[in-house]
């Protein structure tokens, strides 16, 4: 990583952070180190989360759709299992910093031939989980006008005016981008909170209960394509090696984070899911959220808080959207950045902005990408204003799965990278306690991906055997072929840059090193 504000000299001197990694400084081409501590680090990544989003949006339909009363144990369940994947994750942490995240630990794990396929399948899939959150983003906002300023307004037209906004604080400095997703995160989990509150001291005809803690309540076919939608939720932790390079002590901040963003999503989404149960009664909850849908938090709320919070609440579902869509924005950024540093991106996206040290070319990219679907699905949409079939059960719903499907799929492989590069290494039997648990985490991961593709038609609403079942899973498949062949050809056709695969800063000072020979 870069050591401090000095990387955009054209110096070609050499230095070591302190894990002792040796590092470049190279006009443009590091991320500006200590810029984010643990708390900063920490808001950005859970931000992805969207508390709101899921407790508004994603409970209800578990809970109505699949018939799961027991989601409050299914997040104190994956919530295990992403710790158990998080315990070999942070270690490799400790010993590979780059904003290639996913792909640089698979790399350094399973080859740089593996890698260059989940450098793939991770811009893929971050873009896809971004780029579906304008939809439901755009029909929110158009809805808020509706409803307060009797203005119809098409969904498209506030999702691209956000594009523009999102694009360009992507430009700007991660730490204020830090205080930005800060700030609006902690009101939106703050209101989150007042709401349990108030629905444990205002419980429903069934009382405080806590039937929704029962394993029985786990039973029934809906089972697995809940265990879809309630991962999904936890997106966000896994980001935090992605700003190694911008944390102050990467060795030890990092992997702090990701346990608190475990840990900390784990138990907030059980207790919000609890407290749903506990509002409507545990026996009433999945008809209730049958007949309201994503209304369901805004009708309880409003019965026992009040009409202005419901308002303020309706205000920060949208707030908390942007933030996530923010906190996608610089995770695809810093992918395409540290892609472009290693040569498997044109070298224009491995160079930062001079001004803010921000990955600006990958920045450009992402906003591209979500002006042209964006556009693509509003050019499809032949619905009147208000209908949510293009930007929420379309845009939303079948790029946020498809998102999902492949981070979940660069985490059961993240893992066993992980137990790879420790075997290779020769630090097995000192690790063998985080290998352990990879391999847990791992397998426990491909039967969530298993369950993912068998069931994506009900995730993303298609009859029987509509094609989208296929073809929706079938992009992230398609990445994962294309990424392994162009590491392949690359292997073949250019092997400096195939042998660079993962290695970050330390590759573009071999580079330098190789040139001045």
């Amino acid at each position: 990583m870069a050591t401090g504000s000095s990387s955009t000299s054209t110096s070609t001197s050499t230095s070591a952070d302190a894990s002792g990694i040796s590092t470049y400084k190279g006009q443009d081409r590091a991320l500006r180190a200590d810029r984010l501590g643990t708390a900063g680090l920490l808001l950005s990544v859970l931000a992805a989360s969207a508390p709101l989003m899921v407790v508004a949006g994603v409970m209800p339909t578990t809970f109505g759709v699949m018939g799961i009363v027991g989601q409050p144990l299914l997040f104190v369940i994956l919530g295990i299992v992403l710790i158990l994947f998080s315990v070999g994750y942070a270690e490799m942490s400790r010993h590979v910093h780059n904003a290639g995240a996913f792909y640089a630990y698979i790399a350094r794990g399973l080859g740089p031939t593996a890698g260059a396929g989940a450098s793939l399948v991770a811009l893929v899939a971050y873009s896809a989980m971004q780029v579906g959150v304008y939809g439901i983003l755009g029909f929110e906002i158009s809805g808020l006008f509706a409803a307060y300023l009797e203005i119809e307004l098409a969904w498209w037209i506030p999702a691209m005016a956000t594009v523009v906004i999102i694009g360009a604080l992507g430009f700007l400095k991660i730490d204020l981008n830090a205080k930005v997703l800060g700030v609006l995160l902690l009101i939106e989990c703050a209101l989150v909170v007042i709401f349990d509150i108030a629905a444990v001291a205002d419980p429903g005809k069934e009382g405080l209960s806590l039937h929704a803690f029962n394993p029985d309540t786990l039973t029934g076919a809906g089972l697995g394509t809940a265990l879809c939608f309630c991962i999904a939720a936890f997106v966000g932790f896994e980001q935090s090696p992605v700003y190694a390079e911008e944390t102050s002590r990467p060795h030890i901040v990092v992997s702090r984070v990701m346990f608190l963003a475990v840990g900390f999503v784990a138990l907030f989404f059980a207790l919000s899911s609890w407290a749903l149960t506990v509002a409507t009664g545990p026996g009433a909850v999945v008809e209730a959220s049958r007949e309201a849908g994503p209304g369901l938090l805004f009708a309880l709320t409003e019965s026992r808080l009040g009409g202005a919070f419901t308002d303020v609440l309706h205000v920060l579902f949208v707030t908390g959207m942007f933030a996530a869509l923010l906190s996608f924005h610089n995770v695809v950024a810093r992918y395409a950045f540290a892609m472009g540093r290693e040569g498997l991106l044109p070298a224009s996206f491995g160079r930062t902005s001079r001004t803010s040290g921000a990955p600006a070319t990958g920045s450009l990219l992402q906003s591209a990408v979500s002006v042209v679907v964006v556009l693509a699905f509003a050019l499809g949409d032949d619905k009147p204003v208000g209908d949510p079939t293009a930007p929420v059960l379309q845009l939303f719903t079948w790029m946020g799965n498809v998102g999902a499907l492949g981070i979940i799929v660069l985490m059961a492989a993240a893992s066993f990278a992980v137990i790879a590069f420790f075997v290779r290494r020769g630090t097995a039997r000192a690790q063998a306690a985080r290998l352990v648990a990879s391999a847990l985490a791992g397998l426990a991961l491909i039967g969530i991906a298993v369950y993912t593709v068998r069931d994506f038609e009900v995730l993303v609403g298609a009859g029987p055997g509509s094609a989208l079942s296929w073809i929706l899973p079938g992009i992230i498949g398609a990445a994962v072929v294309v990424g392994l062949v162009y590491g392949a050809v690359l292997r073949s056709v250019k092997p400096d840059v195939h042998a660079r695969i993962g290695l970050g800063n330390e590759a573009f000072r071999l580079e330098k090193a190789a040139e001045s020979l």
